[in-house]
């Protein structure tokens, strides 16, 4: 039968091995030093394994390849020796939506969306804005379906401690992905972020950065990001001081 199914490439991948425990199914092991697909049937073609690989190397493509089988993962689970996957329904949960399996850590989901945040009393807790998981952009899977139709926005790790008002002024109603260009490969970042914006339908794209010099990456990444896709999003740069004032 034709039908998704995860493709690795050989010459991006560098054997890390993140991608393994993110496939709930087991369905991916390293050889040679590589990650390989062990079996057709083992991978239900969803792509929860998307956003753990750091090179990119994994993609979804359609192609014959044999019908994913339940009974299948659960005894190729039992032995290796892990716990059998729990296949989620494809239909939304009444408190969010799952999309595919994979490690529970870094499993896509969408949440309910919240009521605006308004004024909150002295003492009362402030309700968190934020309305998806993951947020690290080597997470995120492109194809997640909180970035649909959405307004993103891309953070520099630091805005949200430096920013006391982070989620009501910039987070509430958009969807987020965080990272810092001073640790991370800003070349992994630009190629994450032009295949989001080339799959995904976003709507317009905020990019809080930083004053420091070197938080400037992650808006070039965006920036350029953009121009690879080949899609005119409206673009806005808003500059947080290491004071967590906004400096524009």
């Amino acid at each position: 039968m034709i039908r998704k199914i995860v493709t690795i490439d050989a010459e991006k991948c560098n054997g890390c091995g993140l991608c393994v425990p993110a496939c709930a199914e087991g369905a991916i092991s390293i050889v040679n030093g590589k990650a390989v697909l062990a079996a057709d049937n083992l991978c239900d073609g969803l792509g929860a394994c998307l956003g753990d690989c750091p090179q990119d190397a994994i993609q979804i493509i359609e192609r014959e390849a044999d019908e994913f089988d339940e009974a299948a993962v659960d005894n190729h689970l039992k032995r290796i020796g892990r716990e059998p996957a729990h296949h989620e329904p494809p239909a939304p949960q009444p408190h969010g939506h799952h999309a595919g399996g994979g490690c529970p850590g870094s499993r896509a989901v969408s949440f309910a969306n919240p009521e605006p945040a308004g004024e909150q009393p002295a003492g009362v807790a402030i309700a968190s804005r934020l309305r998806q998981w993951p947020v690290q952009l080597h997470l995120v899977p492109t194809t997640a379906p909180y970035f649909q139709d959405a307004d993103l926005l891309i953070a520099a790790d630091c805005a949200a401690f430096a920013h006391g008002d982070f989620h009501r002024e910039f987070l509430e109603g958009k969807a987020l992905v965080i990272g810092c260009p001073k640790l991370d490969d800003n070349n992994a970042y630009l190629q994450k972020l032009t295949e989001l914006f080339k799959v995904s339908s976003i709507k317009s794209i905020t990019v809080l950065r930083m004053e420091v010099p070197c938080c400037g990456g992650i808006v070039m990444a965006a920036r350029q990001a953009l121009a690879a896709s080949g899609k005119d999003i409206p673009f806005r740069e808003v500059t947080i001081g290491i004071q967590g004032d906004v400096k524009g």
